[in-house]
């Protein structure tokens, strides 16, 4: 094992560029993409993590050309189908993103039905839990959390806030993942991973390996927060 009760959240850039490399069109890349998810997922079983969070569709992707977005919706969809690979390696779905009867959430129905799918048939098993974050944004789950204590006129402190997010049992970040060279910190999980050590991969998601995995790791094992 490379390292256990740890929560590592991955945001998944590069799989655009990573076609382009290839001569591919953008879509090409988000399959790519999916299917290393899946592998990595595998991966991360295998290495003992607890908590595996990724950035899935944020609340900024809805602006991109639609023939995209169908794309990376369909995927999703078969992301949250593997229901049989999920169970066998004991993996337990979650999702956080904009609540479905939010006003402002935006995930299409055929998506919420596999999530729900998802959740409800993976929900007995004792392994990693896999949370993958659509629809979602940072921003927009610290506001909705401020939102609702102040309807339920409580007052609003760092500790009524946490409790108040989209998913307030999900652990704190141990280590953020951001690939394909990007040095920057995207509208995700800011509130949970405050302190966690940001590791950045040169590696583009498609690529990104059971070595980039385990160098997260030490760095969440190395590095106090």
């Amino acid at each position: 094992m490379y390292g256990s009760d740890v929560h590592v959240a991955c945001i998944m850039d590069g799989n655009g560029r990573w076609a382009r490399k290839r001569g591919l069109p953008r879509t090409a890349g988000h399959t790519a993409g999916e299917e290393n998810l899946a592998a990595v997922v595998r991966i991360a079983v295998r290495s003992g993590v607890d908590h595996l969070t990724v950035f899935g569709f944020s609340t900024e992707n809805w602006v991109r050309p639609r023939q995209e977005v169908r794309h990376i919706l369909g995927l999703h969809k078969k992301l949250f189908g593997r229901i049989a690979e999920l169970n066998e390696l004991g993996v337990r779905v979650r999702w956080i993103g904009r609540p479905f009867d939010d006003p402002t959430a935006r995930t299409p129905r055929y998506v919420q039905r596999a999530i729900i799918k998802a959740i409800r048939d993976t929900a007995n098993n004792s392994g990693m839990t896999l949370t993958v974050a659509f629809d979602y944004g940072s921003r927009a789950e610290i506001a909705h959390a401020a939102e609702t204590l102040r309807r339920a006129g409580t007052m609003i402190d760092a500790e009524s806030l946490g409790s108040a997010m989209y998913m307030p049992d999900l652990p704190p970040v141990d280590v953020l993942v951001r690939t394909s060279g990007e040095t920057r910190v995207s509208n995700f999980l800011l509130w949970q991973s405050a302190g966690a050590p940001i590791s950045f991969s040169t590696s583009a998601w498609p690529d990104f390996s059971e070595d980039d995995l385990k160098d997260a790791i030490a760095l969440a094992r190395t590095i106090p927060h």
